[in-house]
């Protein structure tokens, strides 16, 4: 008979967000007229820049004809895509990278789930705590994590809190760790690391060996003069890390689907005799083995993000979501809540009053607000009491939002 993979088994229910949708769910079957405000799941609401749509247009005439049709793509992607990132987003930023160094996907939240897989079952890992669910979902299903402890974490993850005592900055493990994953600006809090804070993480895994995943989602928001953009920017980066992007929160792919993801030929991890391998040929190898490449249609919309028109295209829609930000900011700090990020990330870590936790935050925002935000104990033990609200949202939902919560508060 068949065996199921049984670490599937230990986890955790529903994934966060299934269970978010259940009680939404029903909220909406006892209060069919509520006027509800969703600022919970990051996905966008600004449409597509017009760049992009006119690039995805023209890719689609090129598929109705015989001459310049398009059938199986290269699997690491298009080199018309490969070269328009590396030109616009590291080249200015002195980073220099091969083609073959870059690898398309239809999104990061695949590649970050993925990328375990060139890696043993039983490296230790390291997590920052709260963090997005994937990083340590993704290692439960392939038995990494270990075992749950009563104190709700795994017994193979190092957990580095990030908390307002310590501003949201982890800090670096007291031990070697083999494996780290590091998302900056940080979801779901929203805070960042300074140039020094990130060249303490490399010089930790130049020395330990370890190796870094290195999460830049949103480094699009970045506001900030002294917070890089990618770990590439720091000295070393390139034979410890992996860099993962999207272009879901950049330019509103989220239902379009496309990312890449950056792994220099000097990063490397050992075998079990302690030969060094190299982790570009590996990850050359899985994809062409367990992907097709992502859509001739999808990569022609998303070079277009670099034309000149599509940047500042591009630009507007960030500004628009991070005026947002700011509006939530202004507006949560007025009303007496201690609000963290929303700065450099479009998310704002906001503390739950009168030391609710969060579930019971969320359900009185719910029912009593008709607002929706996400519980930040879904994210990790040290998100216990916080709500993750996102700038995703229109214009005048943020300010109707904030002018409830004001309210109640």
């Amino acid at each position: 008979m068949a065996l199921v993979n049984e670490h599937f088994l230990k986890l955790q229910g529903n994934y966060l967000f299934a269970d978010i949708a259940k009680r939404i769910n029903a909220f909406k079957v006892t209060h069919p007229g509520a006027n509800l405000i969703r600022l919970g799941i990051g996905d966008v609401t600004r449409p597509l820049p017009p760049a992009c749509i006119e690039a995805m247009h023209r890719a689609v005439d090129e598929m109705a004809d015989a001459r310049t049709f398009h059938g199986y793509g290269p699997e690491q992607g298009y080199d018309f895509l490969i070269e328009a990132i590396i030109k616009h987003d590291f080249a200015p930023r002195g980073i220099n990278l091969s083609p073959s160094e870059i690898f398309i996907s239809d999104g990061a939240k695949s590649d970050t789930g993925n990328i375990g897989e060139l890696l043993r079952w039983d490296n230790s890992m390291a997590i920052t705590d709260p963090v997005y669910p994937v990083y340590v979902d993704s290692n439960i299903m392939c038995g990494r994590s270990g075992t749950l402890g009563k104190d709700g974490k795994w017994s193979n993850v190092t957990y580095l809190p990030c908390t307002i005592e310590n501003n949201f900055v982890p800090e670096i493990p007291n031990h070697r760790v083999d494996l780290i994953y590091l998302c900056y600006p940080n979801n779901p809090t929203g805070t960042t690391l300074t140039h020094e804070q990130l060249k303490q993480w490399v010089d930790y895994a130049i020395a330990n060996d370890t190796l870094i995943i290195f999460d830049a989602a949103y480094e699009a928001y970045i506001r900030e003069p002294n917070v890089p953009h990618s770990i590439y920017e720091i000295r070393g980066a390139k034979k410890v890390a992996i860099e993962i992007r999207s272009f879901s929160k950049t330019a509103g792919f989220t239902g379009v689907r496309c990312g890449y993801t950056v792994i220099p030929k000097e990063v490397s991890a050992a075998d079990i005799e302690g030969k060094r391998i190299q982790l570009n040929p590996l990850w050359n190898r899985r994809q062409c083995t367990k992907f097709n490449g992502t859509s001739y249609i999808t990569q022609r919309g998303a070079e277009a993000i670099y034309t000149p028109e599509g940047q500042k295209q591009v630009k507007e829609t960030i500004d628009y979501y991070m005026e947002n930000a700011r509006i939530m900011r202004q507006e949560l700090t007025r009303a007496g809540f201690n609000v963290y990020g929303g700065i450099n990330a479009p998310y704002i870590w906001l503390k739950a009053p009168k030391e609710l936790t969060s579930w019971k935050f969320f359900d009185k925002l719910l029912y009593e607000v008709n607002i929706v935000g996400t519980p930040g104990v879904g994210f990790g033990p040290s998100g216990e009491g916080f709500l993750r609200l996102t700038a995703f949202g229109k214009r005048e939902d943020c300010i109707e939002a904030m002018q409830r919560l004001r309210k109640w508060a």
